[in-house]
């Protein structure tokens, strides 16, 4: 099969490779579509320390099954599907518990940190375990359905805040993953929703997806304007998309006292915190790691309409073409958002 494959930090080929070869409880997948993630996107030049080369990345992904293992059952090929990005194990203690995302010896697809290396979906063909496979709705593209990933993550985050209707909550960084986090906040009734982002053009597309307001990170009134936005007290949720030092510090200086912090990005291995503000005023802390069968619900959500992943989406490009749309991702190209590469 053809594959974009990095095979050197900053060096991807589009190239042949193995076909992958499937287990009697996987699928052999043809894959129709896959995203760029901005973790792809980081692992190409070796920073995040996750992608180790050769490996064919790739985790937000659809397509239509082209084989089923012989001990799968319910799925057949010609099947429409996605799939999940965490491979995890059925008869771990935590899967059982139902956190399948903080299961032991879980591998995530497309990614090798050193103890495991699992080849991803930049390829014609992906082999996956059956049970993490979700059926694609009739009037969901197989494009539409690569989103799937990025918003079942926001979706997880909006999930374990608890956040209800008649709360207040802010967003800081409005990537594809906070502005996600911004529309599923909207459906969910939450209001004001306060964007924060460096980027105007960003904030801009923030208002769009339901931001009742959006402030620039760099106004040294920043926290005083929040304030003023919510009754006089901060915000009860903060969401943090971002991962360094500053932004998590902001996202728990937007916060009331027992507001709560929803830590989505990683980008910083270690960041420092104000200790003291954290225990003085009750607030709570919480990391939020992948997703946990929120799949089926943001399936349901584009298949409804009512979520719109289209305007996320910036070019749709054959693999082969991948290394550029790769490097213009890794340069920053003005209003490039989401690529889907088509093999």
């Amino acid at each position: 099969m053809k594959a974009l494959v990095l095979d050197n930090y900053m060096e991807l080929n589009y190239r042949d490779f193995p076909d992958p070869q499937i287990e009697a409880h996987e699928v052999l997948i043809r894959v129709k579509a896959c995203g760029i993630c901005g973790s792809d996107v980081h692992g190409m030049d070796g920073s995040t320390g996750r992608r180790k080369p050769p490996l064919v990345m790739g985790h937000e992904a659809a397509g239509v099954i082209a084989e089923a293992g012989s001990a799968v059952s319910g799925w057949k090929a010609g099947d429409r599907v996605t799939f999940d990005s965490t491979i995890y194990p059925l008869d771990d203690w935590y899967t059982r518990k139902g956190n399948y995302n903080l299961s032991d010896n879980r591998k995530v697809l497309g990614v090798s940190p050193g103890d495991y290396k699992k080849h991803g979906a930049f390829a014609e063909f992906v082999s996956v375990p059956a049970h993490i496979l979700y059926r694609i709705p009739d009037n969901v593209s197989f494009e539409h359905a690569a989103m799937a990933e990025p918003v079942a993550v926001a979706l997880h985050a909006v999930n374990i805040s608890s956040i209800r209707m008649g709360q207040s909550a802010v967003v800081i960084g409005t990537g594809t993953i906070g502005l996600f986090v911004v529309n599923l906040l909207k459906i969910a009734g939450i209001h004001p929703i306060i964007a924060i982002d460096l980027d105007e053009k960003k904030l801009e597309l923030a208002r769009v997806f339901g931001a009742t307001h959006a402030l620039n990170s760099s106004d040294e009134n920043i926290t005083e304007k929040i304030q003023q936005l919510t009754k006089n007290r901060k915000a009860d949720v903060a969401f943090e998309a971002v991962g360094i030092s500053e932004t998590v510090n902001l996202c728990i200086n937007s916060l009331r006292k027992g507001g709560k912090a929803v830590l989505i990005g990683n980008l910083s291995p270690e960041v420092t915190i104000p200790l003291q503000k954290i225990v003085t005023t009750e607030l709570s802390l919480l990391g939020s790691c992948a997703i946990n069968g929120e799949y089926e619900t943001v399936l349901d959500l584009m298949s409804s309409g009512k979520i719109n992943v289209e305007k996320m989406i910036s070019a749709t490009a054959p693999l082969s073409e991948g290394a550029e749309w790769f490097n213009r991702l890794y340069n920053k190209e003005s209003e490039l958002k989401k690529v889907i590469l088509i093999p």
